[in-house]
């Protein structure tokens, strides 16, 4: 009878253990599953920063100095050079200081010519019929050159225009002089001829690099802008 009393308070305890059990979590099983969850939010954490820092980098280069400078060239390049006369624009190199006609060598239509410095001759005056005269080839121009480590934008009338003959930037109170980009360590202007005189064809592209103090990597520009306007007496 005594036997049957402790079988039966041995079972009622198992069934108690074992309900208890059932109903919920060890303390070890706590510990671990609020590691996990930790593990995870650190994980959400580190992913957040990383991309927090990323879209930072980025934002900070494409609103650099020389990201700005770079679209400010691309931008004024291709609007001047869209609305001047194809029939009547030069490219420049510079020597001592004096802009000198760039001509192919040797001499020949299809040939690359290079320069540091090009002038567009352009339109900015209402039609009138003095426009008719062929010999009218604009009424305003522009100079992009390289002075030190900027790049310069002359804007004056035409007549006189931008160069005269002995190969001196003219320069006067009708003169606006335009700072389009700082730290620039190389630049270029090449077009494609179409006679022997080093004509252009009325595509000019620009080639430029620039080297922002604040940045390892260089920024490197290249633009071509094409001539949309044709007038006066000349080779086509």
């Amino acid at each position: 009878m005594a036997n049957n009393k402790n079988n039966k308070s041995k079972i009622r305890r198992g069934l108690v253990r074992h309900s208890f059990s059932k109903g919920g979590f060890t303390l070890i099983e706590i510990v671990i599953a609020m590691s996990a969850s930790l593990v995870v939010v650190l994980c959400a954490g580190v992913l957040v920063q990383n991309g927090h820092r990323s879209w930072a980098r980025a934002f900070n280069y494409a609103n650099s100095k020389a990201q700005l400078d770079a679209l400010a060239t691309t931008i004024t390049f291709g609007s001047m050079g869209r609305k001047s006369n194809r029939l009547d624009y030069r490219l420049y190199t510079i020597e001592s200081g004096k802009f000198i006609p760039a001509v192919a060598s040797p001499a020949g239509p299809d040939l690359v010519v290079k320069g540091e410095a090009v002038e567009f001759h352009y339109w900015d005056a209402d039609l009138n019929s003095a426009f008719m005269n062929v010999d009218i080839k604009g009424t305003a121009y522009a100079i992009f050159y390289l002075d030190g480590k900027k790049l310069m934008l002359d804007l004056g009338p035409l007549p006189p225009g931008g160069i005269d003959a002995a190969g001196n930037k003219l320069e006067g109170a009708y003169v606006t002089t335009l700072t389009l980009a700082e730290n620039v360590q190389a630049l270029e202007f090449s077009h494609t001829t179409r006679n022997t005189d080093s004509d252009g064809k009325g595509c000019v592209r620009l080639n430029m690099t620039i080297q922002d103090p604040n940045e390892n990597t260089p920024t490197t520009v290249t633009a071509a802008t094409l001539m949309r306007n044709t007038w006066g007496l000349g080779e086509e």
